[in-house]
């Protein structure tokens, strides 16, 4: 369950609660007690973006210019 805190007590005790988010509990930033953001941890990174990953999987005709006609067809609505 998410802990529900007034921006008043979150900038009073923000490292606290910095801490509480870390370590994976939800914190729910409210104003006058409406949520208007709420606070989570980061995910790691999954490391799927990567340099060359696709090396030999990618045609060299890839890089080619495109023709005239398919030019038109990518600037047709």
């Amino acid at each position: 369950m998410p802990l529900v805190v007034n921006v008043h007590e979150a900038k009073t005790h923000f490292s606290r609660f910095l801490e509480q988010a870390h370590a994976g509990q939800e914190i729910i930033l409210a104003k006058a007690g409406k949520p208007y953001a709420r606070l989570v941890p980061l995910l790691p990174n999954s490391g799927l973006r990567q340099a060359g990953r696709l090396a030999g999987r990618v045609e060299q005709g890839f890089f080619d210019p495109l023709t005239e006609a398919e030019i038109q067809l990518w600037e047709s609505p």
